[in-house]
């Protein structure tokens, strides 16, 4: 029962009154929003360790996705971040969009970082991929200008970046590559002194020119950051409608449960098994079977 109720809560971001909606209307038993909670709490609790294993095995991985987003408590703005890499999500409620929390979030971890443009990650001292998508939307908007000349140089940014991405699919030749690259730094270089719009994005490509095609030279990296901003789509849904949390354990509940939903999630693993089988352990005073995490 504790199980069910952490699910809606958790796997689907119901309410406390929809849950006692829920077990009033469908499973016949009245129960308070107090009791309610009461479960959460010992869910929380239940679900500690394999949080912390989550958070153990993402920064052993080769490559990390990371992003971050708005959260609220009282009212008060926090920031949601997420690492995420093909078998595990991490998440983690933090204050600040700042370096002291993005180094809460890794840690001691240096691998290959996917991210947007955002310039806490522009200084991420290992290998990082810039989001391609970021840049094509922004280029996109930028061939959308009313000013001609802005307008084609977006028009130009937007179908080499859009060809650059498709690389990813289609490998270039070494024939290709050179054209490409000619083409794309000269583009970058005649703009990138300009006083306007075109000049600030040029100037951008210039200074993430090294994360650009990342992904051609190693294995396991994409060109886009979607894998992150697929991560954090479900909590940002989750706080539009529950306007984050109203204390620290809603905090910590929220980001265990999180990073408990998107890692089954990506390991087809069925959320609901492995909350009876952590709050059993719980009850028991049992260590929770968390060999499944460190699984590749």
């Amino acid at each position: 029962m504790s199980a069910v109720i952490a699910e809606l809560a958790g796997s689907h971001g119901d309410s406390r009154s929809t849950i006692q909606n829920f077990c009033a209307s469908v499973l016949g038993f009245s129960i308070s929003l107090g009791a309610i909670q009461k479960v959460l709490d010992r869910t929380s609790e239940a679900i500690k360790p394999h949080y912390e294993a989550i958070g153990d095995q993402a920064r052993k991985q080769a490559v990390n996705h990371a992003d971050e987003t708005s959260w609220l408590l009282k009212g008060a703005l926090y920031w949601l971040w997420v690492l995420a890499s093909t078998s595990v999500a991490f998440f983690m409620i933090h204050k600040n969009r700042s370096k002291e929390a993005f180094k809460a979030l890794v840690k001691d971890w240096c691998g290959i970082l996917v991210s947007d443009g955002y310039r806490l990650y522009t200084d991420w001292v290992g290998l990082r991929q810039t989001c391609l998508a970021h840049l094509i939307r922004e280029a996109k908007k930028l061939s959308e200008s009313k000013n001609a000349e802005i307008a084609r140089f977006g028009a130009t940014a937007l179908a080499e970046l859009r060809r650059l991405c498709h690389m990813a699919h289609a490998p270039p030749t070494l024939g290709e590559w050179r054209a490409f690259y000619a083409r794309f730094i000269k583009l970058i270089t005649r703009h990138h002194g300009r006083k306007d719009e075109a000049g600030r994005f040029a100037a951008r490509l210039l200074r993430e020119v090294d994360s650009l095609w990342v992904f051609l030279e190693k294995g396991g990296v994409s060109p886009t950051n979607n894998h992150a901003e697929r991560m954090l789509r479900f909590a940002v849904c989750w706080r539009k409608r529950s306007y984050g949390n109203v204390t620290e354990k809603g905090h910590r509940f929220a980001e265990r449960i999180l990073s408990l939903r998107q890692t089954c999630r990506l390991r087809s693993k069925r959320t609901f098994a492995v909350l009876v089988e952590a709050i059993d352990s719980y009850f028991k005073d049992q260590k929770p079977d968390l060999k499944w995490i460190s699984q590749a």
